[in-house]
């Protein structure tokens, strides 16, 4: 519906000015905090996505996967017998096996993701992303994140766009899809609107800010643009089930907490659940853990003390 596309603007100034309100947000404290966190580590995509990347490796993320916390820090908060655990272990096609077959012994649902589609360039030829996104599939993925060509969107070309989503999609199958937007190479939150907008209009489940990768990664005011497309496409379509997932820089328990609380703000608490919201992290489980032990011990944990994330 290029209709839609033609007539977007974004008052930058108003987009900034809130982001800036958002950093000056009081955070919660004691049982208030200690939940926020667990329910920001049901929703995160541990991530590995390094060149070194190893099956040892892998295994070791997929058991912090299916035990993010220590077994006695949720005894002392009555959440040990929740089932909590992360959202989704997030790895390269080559490693999906890996994850797959870890995750299976242990007796775990934990879905695998797998960056796809020329990640993180996204310069690769389209016959190249499909058969990746197929062999993803293939191997076990149940989450295939795409990144998509930023030219495209540098030149304007919508129509393109949303094809090369599509047959994305297509390829996809009964995985679900994440769409990288890359909105740091996007040269403006106009076409950080317009790139979502398209995104979910070729049958995006999710829409990620960010590989990880650039420059600039998640950030308030892309994250505010984002979640106003979602909403702008429900208001629209009545679709509601498009997720979104900033990823990239959030290394902080406290950023999280923002996070979660920038999408109640936006989009309304039936969006804070793993269904609709993903925070794309490799470091931040390790913090949050750190700030749950402080609050159940009242000091910080030792380097030795707590599992690597």
């Amino acid at each position: 519906e290029l209709g839609w596309i033609s007539k977007v603007y974004v008052n930058r100034p108003a987009v900034v000015r809130h982001a800036e309100q958002i950093k000056k947000w009081k955070t919660v404290k004691g049982n208030w905090q200690a939940a926020w966190l667990l329910k920001a580590v049901t929703c995160i995509d541990l991530t590995t996505l390094s060149g070194d990347d190893t099956p040892s490796n892998v295994q070791r993320l997929c058991f912090k996967a299916k035990h993010p916390i220590r077994e006695d820090l949720l005894k002392a908060l009555d959440m040990h017998d929740k089932g909590i655990t992360v959202g989704a272990v997030c790895v390269y096609p080559a490693r999906v096996s890996d994850a797959v077959n870890t995750l299976k012994a242990a007796g775990c649902n934990i879905p695998v993701a797998s960056v796809a589609a020329g990640f993180p360039s996204g310069q690769t030829p389209l016959e190249s992303k499909l058969t990746e996104i197929r062999l993803a599939v293939e191997y076990g993925a149940r989450e295939i994140d795409i990144v998509i060509s930023r030219s495209l969107v540098l030149t304007g070309q919508w129509e393109g766009l949303y094809e090369e989503i599509r047959l994305c999609r297509a390829a996809c199958g009964e995985a679900h899809m994440k769409t990288i937007l890359a909105t740091g190479e996007l040269g403006s939150l106009a076409n950080v609107y317009k790139a979502s907008m398209i995104a979910m209009m070729a049958g995006s489940d999710f829409i990620k800010t960010s590989t990880g990768k650039e420059v600039e990664n998640a950030t308030f005011p892309v994250g505010i643009v984002m979640m106003r497309a979602i909403k702008e496409y429900y208001w629209q379509t009545g679709y509601k089930v498009v997720g979104f997932t900033p990823a990239g820089g959030i290394r902080t328990a406290k950023e999280a907490i923002t996070w979660l609380m920038l999408v109640k703000e936006e989009l309304g608490v039936e969006w804070l659940t793993p269904e609709l919201f993903r925070l794309g992290a490799s470091s931040l489980l390790g913090d949050i853990e750190q700030q749950i032990f402080y609050h159940v011990t009242g000091s910080y944990a030792l380097q030795h003390e707590l599992a690597m994330a």
